[in-house]
């Protein structure tokens, strides 16, 4: 996304009292001397992208759809949250029955904040049974998703807790989330500041819309837009028929995104945000709501939107030092008994040799550790055994290791190096990080 810094910082600064303030509709005036929230980073376009193209592989290997009570839906939760598991958030399935098939919900609870002041981010995973649903809703989820994933790698502090959630059975009627709430007791719901609700938030043909249920929260995406110059309208297509409804209902605080569905744009809309005077998605809950139906210039400003009010709502702060960090997110699928594959990350910037004990973050998801070698690869080709075929346990590998690489040249290309040694099962690599004191 090209958006220069003094925009963003004009587009934060202008929120952060209130956010601050809480969500009770207080004004700017009413925390005067609060310090500033952190600025929320770039959400890498690319990395939503490359979970929508999961998410559209899912359903194609599961009858063409992520429906509730179909595979597809089970192996997305699977999916999710095995990036989630592998990011530090403490994750929870939730069950419930709809339509004589049992459901899923998916609860990511990042550690610290407090636990009497709960801001939630969420969207729904499932599809409907005609489609993929990658716009409807792979978008919402996507970006939550790597959001999230934002919030570890950047070793956020924030002082609220931040809970995320991917909801099912909501192309049924809200099932999931409602599920959720009726669950929450009276206590635990008074303990939320605000739920904010992403559905389909890259309609190929797309109006910016932003719910105006809460006015603190609906100013914080206001004001986010108008930063860089992106006009907004109030979203009254799907009010009221999306997550945010069920906490509505409970009385929590809610807000919200939308791009829009089969409503038509109206030719002021075409001239305030181009595209054509047709369907904002005319794939909407159809067998073309593919990756091919995603608008990336909207997916990319709604994903950072996203992260910038989790940021900003949350009142956070970031690690201090949390050294130079290189990261490849990509997954790399991993053969069953078959040749090494590797995912690589390009070291730049940085003088002289690697540090006597480098921080080698891996991630790798495989039904059975056992049968993995994995190594870390140096730029001159020096090879670091990681892994090898150890802890022949049925788990993910998800740790931290540390190399003695001194005698390397710190820039250039580090492999990390993975290989399935025996038959039966398969994975991927999730992903690889080096961090750089």
């Amino acid at each position: 996304m090209n958006l220069s810094v003094p925009r963003r910082a004009a587009a934060l600064a202008a929120v952060t009292a209130m956010a601050l303030a809480g969500f009770t509709g207080a004004t700017a005036n009413a925390a005067p001397s609060a310090p500033s929230a952190a600025a929320a980073p770039d959400i890498p376009l690319a990395n939503v992208k490359q979970h929508l193209t999961d998410l559209q592989a899912i359903a194609t290997a599961n009858g063409g759809n992520r429906a509730h009570g179909r595979p597809g839906y089970k192996a997305s939760v699977d999916f999710v949250k095995a990036k989630l598991d592998a990011a530090g958030f403490t994750t929870t399935v939730q069950q419930f029955t709809s339509s004589g098939a049992t459901g899923y919900n998916l609860i990511a609870d990042w550690p610290g904040g407090d636990p009497n002041q709960v801001l939630m981010a969420g969207a729904h995973l499932d599809s409907v049974s005609s489609g993929a649903g990658i716009n409807d809703n792979g978008s919402g989820s996507a970006a939550v998703l790597e959001t999230a994933l934002a919030v570890s790698r950047a070793g956020l502090q924030p002082t609220k807790h931040l809970r995320f959630g991917w909801w099912g059975a909501e192309e049924l009627g809200l099932v999931g989330s409602k599920y959720y709430v009726n669950q929450l007791p009276s206590t635990e719901r008074s303990k939320f500041s605000g739920y904010l609700n992403f559905d389909m938030i890259g309609s190929p043909n797309p109006g910016y819309f932003v719910y105006d249920d809460d006015p603190t929260i609906e100013q914080t995406f206001k004001s986010y837009f108008a930063g860089i110059g992106v006009p907004t309208e109030i979203e009254t297509e799907g009010d009221g028929r999306s997550d945010h409804a069920s906490f509505k209902n409970v009385g929590i605080p809610v807000g919200g995104l939308f791009t829009g569905a089969s409503r038509v744009k109206s030719s002021a809309q075409v001239q305030k945000w181009g595209g054509t005077a047709t369907a904002f998605d005319r794939c909407y809950h159809s067998s073309c709501d593919t990756t091919s139906n995603i608008n990336d210039t909207a997916l990319d400003r709604n994903s950072d939107a996203v992260a910038h009010a989790i940021w900003t709502l949350s009142a956070g702060t970031t690690n201090p030092n949390p050294g130079t960090v290189f990261e490849n997110t990509a997954d790399v699928s991993i053969p069953d008994n078959g040749a090494a594959v590797t995912s690589t990350v390009n070291v730049t910037g940085i003088t002289g040799n690697a540090p006597s004990a480098l921080a080698v973050d891996v991630n790798i998801v495989h039904t059975y550790r056992g049968d993995l070698v994995v190594d870390l690869v140096a730029p001159d080709g020096t090879v670091y055994n990681l892994h090898n075929r150890s802890g022949g346990s049925a788990d993910n590998i998800v740790q931290t290791y540390t190399v003695n690489a001194s005698s390397e040249v710190a820039n250039g290309a580090w492999k990390l190096r993975a290989q399935d040694k025996a038959s039966v099962d398969t994975g991927y690599i999730n992903s690889f990080k080096l961090t750089f004191p």
